[in-house]
């Protein structure tokens, strides 16, 4: 079963935190109310988001409306995020990097910032149809795919249920699910379930696990490297999504059928989903190469978003 961090926590934490839990900081990027079908986002001219994103647009996919931006112009590249997150949540220095050769697309999942719900339960293949529901409705036939954390669960569904849609698969800090993936240690699950403290005292734990240590002593304005959140989700959202992860059996058996090519990318210092994962889902792919980054935790495209940008694209232009 992949573990799960206790429901609302880390996002609350984070807002909190990086809110004004740390040092001075960026002035945060403005934001509209959730936007409809074509109406723009307020944004500054800061170099919090490359130029390009200044919509947010919805699709109707399914029973739901997607919010999503686009930015960039070449060969499809769609992101899909991890729990709890939105697409702002997407380091501005790796989508600057990616949208200078791709069309880079990035949207909120089911139930989460902008993006609507319904009453289906939610499950890894469900988000995965959402994503393949948004290439149709953007008259996208084909595309490159990276998911991060629980994104790249859902990554590994999309390519599975809807080979023909995907080109090349990057499968970033992800896991095989089910029996055979390699668990998390329970000092570092007793540190995502502790609740104890204060919002900045649960903040620095949290942070603690998103990037090593060594890094964390070196880089102490979190507003310097880490987004700050301008989109919320209903609460009731979070778990949810926890669910539908607790319930994914994996896809162990069935990733020898993966022919897409594939990166699998983990950071050696990543404790949430331990490095290890990486090579068993490499391991099964056909067609696939592990990159393990020095010093890199769960959040490791914020750590060094220009060598990510540069691996990334590096593997989608060979």
């Amino acid at each position: 079963m992949r573990l799960f961090l206790t429901p609302v926590i880390l996002i609350l934490v984070l807002l909190l935190l990086l809110a004004g839990c740390t040092a001075p900081g960026p002035v945060p990027l403005n934001s509209s109310a959730p936007a409809s079908s074509g109406s723009p986002v307020t944004v500054t001219n800061s170099p919090a988001i490359p130029p390009g994103i200044v919509q947010t647009r919805t699709a109707r996919v399914d029973d739901i409306n997607i919010a999503y931006k686009e930015t960039g112009q070449g060969t499809p590249l769609l992101l899909i995020t991890g729990y709890g997150a939105t697409m702002d949540l997407w380091p501005p220095g790796v989508l600057a990097n990616l949208s200078s050769n791709h069309r880079v697309i990035i949207f909120d999942n089911r139930g989460m910032g902008n993006t609507t719900a319904s009453n289906k339960t939610f499950s890894i293949p469900l988000f995965a149809d959402d994503a393949a529901g948004l290439l149709d409705a953007l008259n996208t036939s084909k595309a490159d795919i990276l998911g991060w954390s629980m994104g790249a669960d859902v990554a590994q569904e999309l390519v599975l249920r809807h080979p023909g849609k995907v080109n090349r698969l990057i499968l970033y800090a992800g896991s095989p699910g089910g029996n055979e993936s390699v668990p998390t240690s329970p000092a570092v699950i007793e540190k995502l379930t502790n609740t104890s403290g204060s919002a900045r005292e649960q903040g620095v734990r949290l942070f603690s696990l998103l990037f090593p240590a060594s890094w964390l002593r070196a880089h102490h304005d979190s507003r310097a490297y880490f987004p700050i959140p301008t989109e919320t989700s209903p609460p009731e959202s979070y778990v949810r999504q926890a669910d539908a992860m607790a319930s994914w059996n994996g896809t162990f058996s069935r990733l020898p059928d993966i022919r897409s090519p594939t990166l699998v990318l983990t950071g050696t210092e990543d404790v949430i989903s331990v490095p290890a994962n990486a090579f068993v889902i490499g391991g099964r792919i056909p067609v696939s190469w592990v990159i393990q980054v020095p010093g890199g935790g769960h959040g490791m495209m914020y750590q060094f978003p220009e060598e990510f940008g540069r691996v990334v694209t590096f593997f989608l232009d060979s």
